[in-house]
């Protein structure tokens, strides 16, 4: 072959990075080494894999076609290294999840994962759901653990596990004496919410599809604790997933509001390419998350000791 696993090392991560230098900087190269790597392989083939835009490189057709082909090569010659080297194949697993998933699910399982794969490496990637489909689909991450939905057509979507979201409020609301509220009282309420581009507020946003009124939306915010504390300091009311909302229900400092006009259920899923090879890491992995959730319904009948 003419081509050599360092060069489509170099290919992908040129790729994934958007720039020789960074992607130089990734796999612990100097530029110079990397650049000319690349070039080489263009240069076998007279193929250009990249359009150079001032210092970007952006793939152009040619290269689009080879990525999915490269990093599966790369994963399978991964494999062979780890089986040589024995280490059962296991090998690195990048993983992205979700802001509710990473903070109360993917944490344990990959610290799980590990202690049975103790010679095995995984990066775990905590973002909102548009960012994880971002880089699922960019191969920078092998597997995304997502609370919402995907219409990516080059990535696949597999339901893991039912979740449903709730509106709170903190003990001295009105909502929390009532134990419930209907639309009408709750669209006049102060909202702590999650950003756009997030699957919880999607899944909000579609509840309230029907109510064409302003809502007054004081806060929008990252990460749930945050959402939780602000409402927890009377600032307003909040939607997030009943799954982290355990603990604090359970003590008392928030409250959970029934909202019968609202349908805030959601699926928990797994995503990743379409054309992506599933390495034995990535087999294993999968095959844990179906153990931890175990024979549970939704993600609060979940038997996690530390969010109970």
């Amino acid at each position: 072959m003419k081509f050599t696993l360092r060069q489509l090392e170099v290919f992908t991560a040129v790729a994934r990075a958007g720039s020789v230098s960074r992607a130089a900087e990734s796999l612990s190269l100097s530029q110079s080494a990397a650049s000319t790597s690349l070039a080489e392989l263009e240069r076998q083939f007279d193929a250009p894999l990249f359009d150079r835009v001032g210092r970007s490189l952006h793939l152009n057709e040619t290269g689009s076609q080879l990525l999915p082909r490269a990093v599966e090569l790369l994963d399978r010659a991964g494999e062979i290294e780890d089986l040589l080297r024995g280490h059962a194949g296991i090998g690195h697993l990048r993983i992205g999840a979700t802001m509710t998933i990473g903070n109360y699910l993917a944490t344990l399982i990959v610290a799980n994962f590990l202690q049975r794969q103790p010679e095995s490496r995984v990066e775990l990637e905590v973002r909102n759901t548009a960012t994880i489909i971002q880089r699922v689909a960019h191969f920078e991450l092998d597997l995304g653990l997502i609370e919402g939905n995907c219409r990516h057509p080059d990535l696949e979507a597999r339901p893991w596990i039912a979740d449903e979201l709730v509106v709170f409020c903190a003990p001295e609301h009105p909502f929390a004496r009532s134990g419930g509220a209907s639309l009408d009282e709750l669209v006049r309420e102060p909202w702590i919410l999650r950003e756009k581009g997030s699957a919880t507020r999607e899944t909000f946003d579609q509840a309230l599809r029907h109510y064409t009124g302003p809502l007054d939306i004081r806060l929008e915010l990252e990460h749930t604790e945050a959402i939780k504390r602000a409402v927890e300091s009377g600032l307003g009311i909040g939607c997030i997933s009943r799954l982290a909302l355990r603990e604090a229900i359970r003590r008392g400092s928030l409250v959970a509001v029934a909202t019968p006009d609202l349908d805030l259920r959601r699926q928990f899923s797994f995503l990743r390419h379409r054309q992506k090879f599933q390495t034995a890491g990535m087999r294993a992995f999968l095959a844990l998350c179906h153990e931890m959730t175990g024979t549970a319904r939704s993600s609060e009948d979940i038997e996690l000791p530390y969010i109970r």
